[in-house]
């Protein structure tokens, strides 16, 4: 059975009770920073502390009049404060509270989506160690290639996550400074040491320079590593939906009781969750794009990025969070059909073990392109006939004068393919996440 999905605390990073604290708490530490810096007296500090307080719903309906949500929001606070209010938001200018408040709502995200990222990395390395013997065939442009097995795939799957998580934790480093330094970045009404301060206080770094913002190839970076991971986990889900397909059936997502594939056909068992998850990471690549043109504002600031970050971060965060639930939940009840791999390996007749018939009579002093041209002449053969790949070769008098039967049976050996891979498992054991 697989739980729904909720997503409490991320709703929570986003409500509009945690942006407008983010904006009180950075409001307050910088008249803590000016009082330190003997610009504002103690008791005005403390009566700050005590009273300043706002209400969300009170600074909707300011905002419906003055048409900006930071003026909205102090304005609230000052009827709250009273006449020491004059010391709040001395010298700063919206976007100080705007974008630090912004980072510190991204970074919470980024913790949430790297837990998760985290717990599925592991659970992937497990799953690769489970089905470390699980023949199967591997396929390129589609068309069978040669053995593997399972493991493998999922070795692959958990050294991209673990890559993820290293670009997912760049990010949150990337995004978690603030600025405090005014109208546009030249602290002329604020001392730089009430930016480091603040920064400090909030576990942030204060930008090396700003103009009005925070550059805006921070927030690209950050909604680009979530492009990237969600781009994994739609490969992946792709992989199993090509898995879960009738007439291969080596693998397949859950399918719970009671569900329903089809309206029309009751047979009907749909890899759904995958093909969300598929749809779900173009959403997030067209995020990051709108990201990058957010890149490049007008001199010192324009508030053109302003109305798409509002959209695009919170869903990019919301829906990857999402998408590596979904696809733990996945992998957790995934369903192997071992018996499969092995049919299936076998449908081309032996043919996927061409190179090593190749390679053995190389090694007898064929030149390659003699080898070649005698095996694929067989592959061809087997192809257009019923007839077995290994027999075909065996009645090759080109093939019996360089190779016994017992060397031509030995390239049929799946072992012989798979020896060297306790090199990618040993590997994997290893792995830091």
């Amino acid at each position: 059975m697989i739980p729904r999905y909720t997503l409490p605390e991320m709703a929570a990073v986003w409500s509009e009770e945690n942006r407008l604290r983010k904006w009180l708490d950075i409001e307050i530490l910088a008249v803590e920073a000016r009082a330190r810096l003997g610009e504002v007296p103690e008791e005005a500090l403390q009566e700050i502390r005590s009273r300043a307080s706002f209400d969300p719903e009170r600074v909707r309906q300011i905002e419906e009049t003055v048409h900006h949500d930071v003026v909205a929001f102090l304005t609230n606070v000052a009827e709250n404060v009273g006449e020491n209010s004059r010391y709040i938001h001395y010298g700063m200018t919206s976007s100080d509270v705007l974008d630090t408040g912004l980072a510190l709502q991204m970074r919470e995200a980024m913790d949430l989506i790297i837990e998760e990222a985290v717990s599925l990395a592991a659970t992937l390395r497990s799953k690769a160690l489970e089905f470390r013997d699980v023949v199967m065939v591997g396929r390129t442009h589609g068309v069978h290639a040669e053995p593997m097995v399972l493991g493998q795939k999922l070795a692959l799957w958990t050294f991209e996550m673990a890559r993820d998580v290293e670009r997912l934790r760049r990010a949150r480093e990337v995004i978690s400074y603030g600025k405090i330094s005014g109208a546009v970045g030249t602290y002329a009404h604020l001392d730089p040491r009430v930016e480091e301060y603040v920064c400090g206080k909030l576990g942030l770094r204060p930008a090396e320079v700003s103009t009005q913002v925070l550059q805006r190839d921070r927030h690209a970076e950050y909604l680009s590593a979530i492009a990237i991971t969600g781009a994994s986990l739609e490969k992946f889900a792709l992989e199993i939906r090509g898995l879960q397909r009738t007439e291969v059936r080596e693998a397949e997502e859950p399918f719970r009781e009671g569900q329903k594939g089809s309206s029309a056909m009751p047979h009907k068992r749909n890899p759904v969750l995958c093909e969300r998850i598929c749809g779900l990471a173009r959403i997030l690549r067209a995020n990051a794009v709108a990201a990058l043109e957010n890149v490049a504002l007008w001199h010192e600031r324009d508030i053109s990025h302003s109305s798409v970050e509002r959209v695009v971060i919170p869903d990019s965060t919301t829906l990857l969070h999402y998408m590596l639930v979904r696809f733990h939940e996945i992998l957790r009840g995934l369903q192997v059909y071992p018996q499969n791999m092995l049919r299936n390996l076998g449908l081309t007749r032996g043919l996927v073990f061409s190179e090593a018939v190749l390679l053995a009579l190389v090694d007898k002093g064929l030149t390659r392109e003699e080898a070649y041209a005698i095996v694929q002449r067989n592959a061809m053969e087997c192809w257009g006939s019923e007839r077995d790949f290994r027999t075909l070769l065996l009645e090759d008098p080109e093939v019996t004068a360089r190779l016994r039967r017992e060397e031509i049976e030995a390239c049929f050996d799946v072992r012989s393919h798979l020896r060297r891979l306790e090199r990618v498992f040993e590997r994997l054991e290893r792995l830091e996440i």
